[in-house]
């Protein structure tokens, strides 16, 4: 989202303006507002991110009948653990978990973020993604 002039928050592109659609005109919602960093460069990573995605997801066709939106969050997640930016963990049974580090703002700095997208392309690069890409 992003503040206007006049202090109305607009969705920042498609995705977020066809998510708000599930929300009634005139109904009251309680929401939590979070600062978010350069904006910028937020963007310029979830560009890399979906760029990534659109061209691995282009050779995975069994996977087009799969919600987009679900897909696109795991291949971010698993490429930010290809990364390097991952917390591992194990389970009451023993088996070792590992999940993505959120990249929200309160649990990132902005210098660990530019250290991130770097290693996002870095990681890009030495999977399959670069074949995808290169074509």
């Amino acid at each position: 989202m992003i503040k206007t002039a006049g202090g109305a928050l607009v969705p920042l592109d498609d995705e977020q303006a066809e998510a708000l659609k599930k929300f009634r005109n005139g109904e009251q919602y309680e929401i939590e507002i979070k600062l978010s960093r350069n904006p910028q460069f937020h963007r310029k990573v979830f560009a890399f991110f979906k760029f990534c995605f659109d061209h691995w997801a282009a050779d995975k066709t069994d996977w087009r009948y799969f919600d987009e939106r679900t897909q696109f969050d795991v291949f971010r997640k698993n490429l930010t653990v290809l990364a390097g930016f991952k917390d591992v963990s194990y389970t009451i049974d023993g088996r070792m978990r590992v999940e993505a580090k959120s990249l929200a703002y309160g649990n990132m700095e902005q210098d660990e973020f530019e250290r991130c997208y770097n290693s996002l392309i870095n990681a890009a690069m030495r999977t399959n993604l670069s074949v995808a890409i290169t074509r």
